[in-house]
């Protein structure tokens, strides 16, 4: 496994998203209720980048289909998507976000 920073906790205000990209996947970064979740970037149905969706509660909405994924999980929680977005740990050390990331392939469901 490796840690790999992708931003600082200031850049992301609770309630926020953000893309980064790690190895050429983009990745988004998610603030909310104190707690800052990553994810596979981009929706699991379709191709198009969940940073251009809108949270709900603790869910991310694909702004293309309407596509709903638990922000805790992954998983798809309203069609057309029925894959789960992959998942990634992140930790805060020393005010930066940092991603735990397999050496390697990131996996990403599509």
């Amino acid at each position: 496994m490796r840690r790999v920073p992708v931003a600082a906790v200031d850049e992301l205000p609770q309630g926020t998203m953000k893309m980064v990209q790690v190895d050429g996947v983009d990745i988004l970064i998610v603030a909310l209720d104190d707690r800052f979740y990553a994810m596979q970037g981009i929706c699991s149905h379709e191709y198009f980048e969940l940073d251009k969706g809108f949270l709900t509660g603790d869910s991310i909405t694909c702004a293309l289909h309407l596509s709903r994924f638990d922000l805790e999980t992954g998983e798809a929680l309203d069609p057309p998507a029925e894959l789960p977005l992959a998942r990634y740990r992140v930790d805060v050390e020393d005010g930066l976000l940092v991603v735990e990331l397999p050496d390697g392939p990131i996996p990403v469901n599509e």
